[in-house]
């Protein structure tokens, strides 16, 4: 993003664009067939990882006081991407399932391909729009999640992530010496069931059972069906395959983000229950400027946290002085965490400095580690 040029310009917006030239990379992949199934995840983990290598960070940050009017083209992003996902999503369910250029490994290839954009692009613009308060973005953010099956994400982020992020209630902070390969079956479980009760503890205090028409789960589960049954109808059975599969990436890719963003980054308790107030130190920040593009800010991870309702032009990053800063962007820490050992080796020197720079006084640790899996230092 040009520092010289007003948000309100359309070059400003321009280089977050990037996202929607990976939609005919797909159709590339399932036309050619071969190794160019390859190229989707290629480009979306190792081209943008080399990028950031290249062009290194961007620590310029927009006035925090830009009115909504001057993010025109930025809003336009996120809101033209949930009908380009469906049509790319449906269309390749109708095309795959009738072509017989394509083997059994490279139909599971492109629809792998479909689920690192549904997850690194699509499940990320769910979450920019699901933070707005505008029903019709909301909506869109409701489409984007049941196109992969996991809507229940809504309520989760929104009612017990922010809310308990850096605390033992808090399902998707990783506990350090967490693996991934642990975390990842315990937050699927966990995450639905705290979503559900957070719902269902909403609807009680105002005297309505958890079947009552107000449960947005009933939403969820229709727009699920809906999706499913269209992939039938495009597909057969074997599109509701192809859906399930690229759906399954997509899940696996936002979980693998969520365990970056908070390893070992605690809030400091305060006694009975109760916990410090967020702040920009709690998530880890980055500011690498090709894969924010990609991923319109969600490095900026520490200010989203900080201030959850500023749009993602508008996102600040910080210094090491208020933030922990990740020594790579998330490309690079996404394939990192796949290899616990390497992904140890890299972040927990990381958060034990910051432990001794933000909590000098606390000595013991272990009440913060709940469900953690602990390993010698």
């Amino acid at each position: 993003m040009s520092s010289n040029l007003p948000l309100s310009h359309w070059r400003s917006a321009l280089p977050f664009w990037l996202s929607f030239l990976l939609i005919p990379l797909i159709w590339v992949s399932a036309y050619a067939g071969g190794l160019w199934v390859l190229l989707p995840p290629l480009v979306t983990w190792y081209l943008f990882a080399v990028l950031d290598a290249v062009l290194g960070l961007n620590t310029n940050n927009a006035d925090p006081k830009t009115e909504d009017t001057d993010l025109g083209w930025y809003r336009r992003l996120t809101l033209a991407w949930p009908p380009a996902q469906f049509l790319t999503l449906f269309g390749l369910i109708a095309y795959v399932s009738g072509s017989d250029h394509l083997g059994n490994w490279e139909k599971f290839g492109v629809f792998f391909g479909m689920g690192i954009l549904s997850g690194t692009i699509g499940i990320n613009y769910s979450h920019e729009l699901m933070h707005q308060k505008n029903k019709a973005e909301r909506w869109l953010g409701d489409a984007l999640l049941s196109m992969v099956l996991y809507s229940h994400f809504r309520s989760e982020h929104l009612l017990v992530h922010h809310r308990y992020v850096g605390t033992p209630r808090d399902p998707v902070t990783a506990r350090y010496n967490e693996g991934f390969h642990r975390f990842y079956p315990r937050v699927l479980i966990q995450c639905w069931r705290s979503a559900f009760s957070a719902e269902r503890d909403m609807l009680a205090r105002k005297a309505l059972p958890w079947t009552h028409p107000r449960n947005p789960f009933f939403r969820y589960w229709a727009l699920q069906l809906l999706m499913l049954a269209l992939a039938f109808l495009c597909g057969g059975w074997i599109g509701v395959v192809f859906f399930l599969i690229q759906a399954g990436v997509a899940i696996w890719q936002l979980e693998v983000i969520n365990y970056v963003e908070h390893y070992g980054l605690t809030r400091e308790h305060l006694g009975d229950g109760k916990y410090e107030h967020v702040k920009p130190r709690h998530s880890w920040n980055a500011s690498h400027k090709a894969s924010n593009w990609l991923l319109i800010n969600l490095q900026r991870h520490s200010d989203h946290h900080y201030k959850p309702d500023r749009r993602f032009p508008l996102l600040q990053t910080y210094d090491t002085e208020e933030a922990p800063q990740l020594p790579y962007g998330y490309p690079i820490m996404a394939m990192a965490a796949m290899v616990p050992p390497v992904w140890r080796r890299m972040m927990n020197p990381q958060v034990r400095a910051w432990r001794q720079q933000f909590y000098p006084d606390i000595a013991d640790w272990s009440p913060y580690n709940k469900a953690s899996n602990p390993k010698p230092r």
